[in-house]
């Protein structure tokens, strides 16, 4: 369902993949710094969380500049939370590299502004740790403030997030944190002699079995 939410003076153009029964939670997932919210990582994760009963709302905002796009990113959190269409109990905050940095700057914010718990983890997808070789300056400091659950699904061989520097940082978190490595991908994922079907449905469900570990125990 394709949705245009208002954002300043213009609109952010939105898709929201349903699932079939009523969802009780949802996933806000935007894009990296180039493309939009039809990126194919995208779009396959979306379609994913949808057959299994999670709602996904992927938008697209163009624009390099990181407090734009969190700004933006803010904007799609309220759109959702006030949605008469789908009252949910909480969402989780997904993003494709700088997508995932907007993400984890609008959890800092928002938990520094209110405690209500509508936002209930992060999803960082491919995070841009550093620009490429140069690994001196880290872009840590949104991510050592949240507190709530984080799930970072990363190539090994990602030349803006290296391995040992992403651990550092993520030993250094207070969240409950997990790290999920797909083996040999570069920052785009892909990985030689692997189809990007294939390490899409890796990340898929990876993505999922996160998520609903934290999802089902409040529905017991």
């Amino acid at each position: 369902i394709k949705v245009k939410i208002p954002f300043g003076n213009k609109y952010l153009d939105a898709i929201f993949s349903v699932p079939e029964r009523k969802p009780t939670y949802g996933v806000i997932l935007t894009h990296g710094a180039g493309g939009d919210m039809n990126f194919p990582h995208l779009v396959s994760l979306a379609a994913y969380l949808a057959a299994h009963g999670v709602l996904c709302l992927r938008f697209t905002c163009k624009g390099l500049n990181i407090a734009y796009r969190t700004k933006a990113f803010k904007t799609v959190v309220e759109y959702l939370k006030l949605s008469d269409d789908y009252k949910l109990l909480g969402v989780f905050l997904a993003g494709r590299s700088m997508g995932s940095r907007a993400a984890a700057s609008v959890i800092r914010q928002l938990s520094q502004e209110d405690d209500d718990d509508f936002i209930q983890g992060l999803v960082c997808l491919s995070y841009p740790l550093h620009r490429p070789k140069l690994q001196s300056k880290l872009r840590d400091e949104d991510l050592l403030f949240i507190r709530c659950p984080v799930l970072f699904v990363s190539g090994s061989a990602d030349e803006m997030c290296e391995k040992q520097l992403l651990e550092g940082v993520v030993s250094k978190m207070k969240a409950p944190k997990k790290i999920h490595w797909i083996d040999k991908a570069n920052h785009g994922m892909a990985v030689k002699g692997r189809t990007t079907d294939d390490v899409m449905e890796e990340i898929n469900a990876q993505v999922f079995s996160w998520l609903r570990e934290y999802i089902e125990p409040k529905h017991k």
